[in-house]
């Protein structure tokens, strides 16, 4: 497995390039923050509730993020409960891996997904149960939740080892950085609104609710 050996990165003026279909025809008034972050780059948005939803959150998160394992343990049940079943809230979540071992987690995650939500949120969340052993020991740790979920040892190998793959998560976590000014995890958009930090249950479904009211 290689996704821990340093890769050659896409320059900034090639990811400039690749979102700006997305952008182009856009007003210039509507290409704020809030409006570059509701745009999927490279990878399809990975995402929970209703597309008509009245509120979108957005989510920028590392897998060895304590603070976004801490809020996708405490906070997300809530509002998936509370705002996403009900269709009231989709949720998006975008990976902006902080070190090698979140790209590996987050990899890991779109195997396992497979362009499935459900399987996808699903690993996301066994990712975050484990974040203290991906800090520590990231391949095993990887090797079992995969096998967990039902890879073989091949599909893991492979996972692990797919350049495409991972040159997409490298192209939209620049991206991030680059263009929607992403510098922390987690960060949230809320709305077009954004928000940094862990955010406590209670802040979070007051922000929620003040959305619901506009």
């Amino acid at each position: 497995m290689t996704y821990f050996r340093r890769r050659t990165a896409l320059p900034l003026a090639g990811l400039i390039a690749l979102a700006a279909h997305l952008f182009v025809a856009a007003p210039a008034a509507a290409q704020n923050l809030g409006a570059l972050a509701a745009e999927p780059v490279s990878l399809p948005d990975m995402s929970l509730g209703s597309p008509n939803a009245p509120v979108t959150i957005i989510e920028y998160s590392s897998m060895t993020c304590s603070h976004c394992a801490i809020f996708e343990q405490n906070t997300f049940p809530m509002i998936k409960s509370r705002y996403i079943d009900t269709g009231q809230v989709r949720f998006v979540f975008r990976e902006f891996p902080i070190d090698n071992n979140a790209i590996g987690a987050s990899m890991m995650a779109r195997c396992i997904g497979n362009d499935d939500p459900a399987r996808y949120f699903g690993a996301v969340d066994s990712l975050f149960r484990q974040e203290d052993q991906l800090v520590n020991n990231a391949m095993n740790t990887l090797k079992w939740i995969g096998s967990q979920s039902g890879l073989s040892d091949t599909e893991i190998n492979n996972c692990l080892n797919d350049q495409d793959l991972y040159q997409k998560l490298d192209a939209d976590r620049k991206i991030a950085a680059d263009l929607v000014k992403i510098d922390q995890a987690p960060t949230f958009f809320i709305n077009g609104r954004k928000y940094l930090g862990n955010m406590p249950a209670d802040q979070m479904d007051g922000i929620i609710r003040s959305a619901l009211r506009r």
